[in-house]
């Protein structure tokens, strides 16, 4: 690919990159006759000394475009890149890379040809930044995550390389507008929700601030799911999003590497550890480029696909007719990367979901391996892997990376235990994205055993030197507080105790020990009842014994229990760092989640809050009201340096400012009067308050204390005359958007009884347009880019303590929006940042939570008159015939599985309702609501993801900015 020439240099902090890129030039040279066209691909090595033109057929409209060439070389960089210039690259794609037919030029075609001209921009800058990486070898990051949740990419690249005017101008020469052509693309079906969303972020933010780094997914052939609403609720049917190609991906398929299930360990003659037999597949890597903002670095998305060799596929058995028999080594491969987060009740689910994680860290480390020996060349040294590889895991899911880098060094790199896992700890690190027990992940042994085995034999010696760690910095003297911690601390839950740990407890030459496997019989204080005589020698031994058993009982796994590896207790054992993602989750980590590892190793944690690209959440998803900012700061520079936002605190209360700010808003949620109509019938009013609560659907986000506040304001409306309802009540519509995960069966339900709610409301004339409330359906990042602007009133109303972070919250505020929420996550950051004055605060706190539900179990609660009228009318059958017995049972009870109000609706319900009373107040009030609005957007420039990576970069991976000109 042509590049132009490229100068770096190491900086040990961000400066504005140039705005200037290279292009790569495609010529065609056209003689009298028609049909005898050559192409030539101008590389950077060729200097163009004179002025030619050339022109391509328009496939539109047959006009001819001229652009003349200047006389320059062509690794001179352009000034600028004209529209006529990006035209004839356009419609280069459209007739010699075609993905359509050749006859017709409609839009999807035009988006096709779009994005292959993008790229092409983007793979020369590509290949210069790793070209430049590869000769210095600067240390470099990788960031591992089951989800990338990267939304549309056009917009995006033309975005950041600052060339959206040039193309909106060149399709409308070619007959089509930008966003229509924008519009074909579908979007990428690789990640969930928030987690997947930071993923992307980071990678923006790293690629527009030069750091050396990479992501590493997985390729998913219909990702998630797609989500339909129907009368039934949600439905969920496979994502189309490969279904017509993907033009940004490069596929290398000379970048493959083996990954294994199953089979054995065997010792070898050599002493070495063989793993042997088994499943054997091939993983495959597909690149997307991603682009910087005003800068020529772009980084990568290295996506593994996953096949098996054509020799695996069985000729004889498919021309006997047998075709299952035939495909099955390939149909056992393909499904690895068929959908994200294949559904775990079944077996086969389990196997396929560690398939999944095992093959991302599988075959990113060989690769980051490989590129590591490439680099050092002739002068390897395994003590510098950490100096040259910092190795992020996003959550859970990569945590195999930890045993996988030990096999990989010990088994194939000759290293010694020792020297592999100082070189591990050094190169890994771990975010915790949870605190809820149930999302700590962890795999039954069977099956890592059966999938794994060699992964397993390293898990377990990580654990047993984990346990001698433990007990020599804790000390032997008080027993059943060592139980308690290796209970906690312990990798593998519900184990027998290595023997050299027994050894440590029990040192031989004080006791006879007693085989670990061997029944031990549990002390009862009730049934010892030594008489207080003196004691014969039969009865002290009998006595010692009794002891021993006692303190032996204390060490026993539950024989009842399953036999469980516990993932983050790995990453924390197995990594340097150990960070939450938001101020109050990271005390909460710390004092709660992993205390006991806090307390072992406190330089490990850290804290490292969230946050949101600027460019696609505020700059290229809300243009008006970017045009605002820059004229009112004075300036276009806050896009890289939000912390330029809160020059708008000054102007909060100027009028022409707060006008202007209004129009912007009126703009944004006119769009969204059409969008929902599109996507729902529904029939909404642009002078409604937007109040809008749009995340994965989960019993601790709380969608269900949203509705149930919905329903009790449409009863009260119920209950009054026309002109009462109209003082007390501002017109709202309130929407709903987000999946609830397959298997989830009280999260479906939510959705059905959001969606029975908005049936009835809004077909209500009596409420007309003063309540409505819409279930967008398939939420995924472009609907995003549409609600965010347009939204008013986003809630973040998850239990306190429960949200890590939330990073949704964050891109309502940078909008204009105001917060209605708890102490919870970034919520408590954000609340902060833009004034408690600016924030809608209601709900317990974290540090009550345990003891409200304590007292709940106890039977001591007593829930609010209006909660309970609330749950009366919805099982009074106004919202249809649906039984909503188990989606109100579960907020009933005082204990049980599915009951006893988890989470806490109950409790928090009135000071809900009360708290939304006063958000009717302030919205009355539209200047104190607008400034409100800009007060928000003014006090959100510490949530951009800009800040987050440098301190990643600084606090935790030790790389440098590279500036390249």
């Amino acid at each position: 690919m042509a590049t132009s020439n490229i100068s770096a240099t190491m900086k040990t902090s961000p400066s504005t990159p140039s705005k200037n890129f290279s292009y790569s030039r495609f010529i065609t040279f056209t003689s009298n006759n028609t049909h005898s066209n050559h192409l030539f691909f101008i590389k950077p090595s060729i200097s163009l000394r004179s002025t030619r033109s050339f022109h391509v057929k328009n496939v539109a409209s047959d006009q001819k475009l001229i652009e003349p060439i200047p006389q320059q070389g062509v690794n001179d960089i352009p000034s600028s890149i004209s529209s006529d210039s990006i035209a004839s690259k356009i419609k280069y794609h459209a007739e010699f890379t075609p993905s359509f037919s050749p006859e017709k030029f409609e839009v999807s075609k035009a988006y096709f040809a779009t994005a292959q001209s993008v790229r092409d921009a983007l793979i020369a800058n590509w290949n210069a930044t790793y070209d430049y990486y590869d000769k210095f070898n600067m240390k470099q990051a990788y960031y591992l995550s089951m989800e990338f949740l990267q939304g549309r990419a056009l917009l995006n690249a033309i975005g950041n390389l600052e060339l959206s005017g040039p193309y909106a101008e060149a399709l409308t020469k070619l007959g089509h507008d930008l966003e229509n052509v924008a519009k074909q693309e579908p979007d990428a079906a690789l990640g969930n929700g928030g987690l997947g969303r930071l993923a992307s972020c980071f990678l923006d933010s790293l690629a527009t601030l030069n750091y050396p780094a990479w992501g590493y997914g997985l390729r998913y052939k219909y990702g998630l799911f797609k989500q339909n609403i129907t009368k039934d609720g949600q439905e969920e049917v496979a994502e189309n999003w490969l279904e017509m190609g993907n033009p940004w991906e490069i596929v290398r398929n000379d970048i493959s590497y083996p990954v294994k299930f199953y089979g054995k360990v065997v010792a070898g003659s050599d002493g070495k550890k063989h793993w042997i037999g088994g499943e054997d597949i091939k993983a495959v890597a597909y690149d997307v480029p991603i682009p910087g903002y005003r800068t020529k670095t772009t980084i990568n998305l290295r996506l593994w696909s996953t096949k098996v060799p054509s020799q695996d596929f069985d000729l004889s058995a498919f021309n006997s007719g047998d075709h299952a028999k035939a495909y099955e080594a390939q149909t056992i491969a393909e499904k690895i990367c068929y959908i994200l987060y294949p559904g775990d009740d079944s077996m086969e689910g389990k196997i396929l979901r560690l398939k999944q994680q095992y093959t991302l860290c599988s075959a990113s480390l060989q690769d980051i391996i490989a590129r590591f020996e490439k680099r050092c060349a002739g002068s390897l040294n395994w003590e510098e892997f950490p100096e040259k590889v910092a190795v992020q895991m996003n959550d859970t899911h990569p945590t195999l990376c930890i045993p996988e880098l030990m096999r990989i060094l010990i088994d194939f790199k000759g290293l010694s235990w020792k020297q592999a896992w100082e070189i591990t700890q050094r190169t890994v690190a771990y975010t915790n994205h949870t605190v809820l027990p149930e999302a700590l992940e962890k795999w039954s042994y069977e099956i890592m055993q059966k999938l794994l085995p060699r992964h397993v034999e390293i898990i377990e010696l990580i654990d047993e030197q984990l346990l001698h760690t433990i007990i020599l910095e804790s000390g032997v003297e008080d027993l059943e507080l060592l139980q308690k911690k290796l209970k906690e601390m312990r990798i593998l839950d519900n184990f027998d105790l290595p023997a050299s740990v027994l050894e440590l407890l029990f040192p031989p030459e004080d006791n006879s020990i007693i085989d670990s496997n061997e029944e031990v019989s549990i002390y009862d204080e009730e049934e010892d009842s030594i008489e207080e005589a003196e004691s014969t020698d039969e009865e002290k031994e009998t006595e010692g014994e009794n002891s021993w058993n006692k303190t032996m009982a204390l060490f026993k796994p539950d024989p009842k229990g399953a036999k469980v590896v516990r993932m983050a207790n790995l990453c924390v054992v197995g990594g340097h760092a150990v960070n939450g993602v938001a101020e109050i989750h990271s005390e909460i980590v710390k004092e709660e989640v992993f205390n006991e590892f806090f307390k072992l190793w406190p330089q490990k944690f850290q804290n490292k809050t969230n946050g949101v690209t600027p460019r696609r959440w505020i700059l290229f998803c809300n243009p008006d009201l970017s045009s605002i900012i820059s004229k009112w700061t004075g300036t276009e520079d806050w896009v890289l340096d939000t912390e330029k936002l809160a020059e708008l605190r000054k102007f909060a209360d100027n009028k022409d400012l707060q006008n202007e700010w209004r129009a912007a808003k009126r703009n944004n949620k006119t769009k969204i009067v059409s969008f929902i109509k599109e996507r729902t019938g529904y029939v909404v009013s642009a002078d409604a308050m937007f109040d809008v609560q749009v995340k994965r659907i989960h019993e601790y986000k709380r969608q269900l204390l949203n509705i149930m506040g919905i329903v009790y304001r449409y009863k009260k409306m119920k209950e009054m005359s026309a002109e009462e309802r109209k003082a007390k009540f501002v017109p709202r519509v309130c929407i709903f958007g987000g999946k609830a995960f397959s298997t989830y069966v009280q999260a479906k339900r939510i959705v059905k009884f959001i969606t029975d709610v908005g049936a009835t409301v809004n077909h209500d004339p009596e409420i007309g347009d003063l309540l409505k409330v819409v279930f967008v359906p398939d939420y995924n990042v472009s609907v995003a880019e549409w609600l965010i602007p347009a939204s008013e009133l986003s809630q973040h109303i998850s239990t306190a303590g429960m949200e890590a972070s939330g990073t949704s919250n964050m891109k309502f505020s940078m909008n204009g929006c105001v917060l209605i929420g708890t102490l919870d996550g970034a919520n408590v950051e954000i609340r902060e940042e833009v004034g408690e004055d600016n924030f809608f605060l209601f709900g317990a706190r974290a540090h009550e939570i345990a003891e409200l539900r304590k007292e709940r179990a106890e039977g001591k609660f007593v829930p609010d008159p209006r909660f309970e009228e609330v749950k009366a009318y919805i099982r009074s059958g106004v919202f249809g015939s649906s039984n909503y017995n188990d989606l109100m049972g579960s907020l009933e009870g005082n204990e049980g599985y599915g009951r006893a109000d988890y989470f806490l609706v109950g409790k928090d319900f009135p000071s809900y309702i009360e708290c939304q009373e006063k958000v009717d107040e302030a919205y009355r009030d539209q200047k104190r609501w607008t400034r409100m609005s800009i007060l928000n957007t003014a006090g959100s420039y510490k949530f951009s993801s800009d800040r987050t990576i440098r301190e990643y970069a600084k606090d935790i991976w030790n790389i440098n900015p590279v500036d390249l000109h």
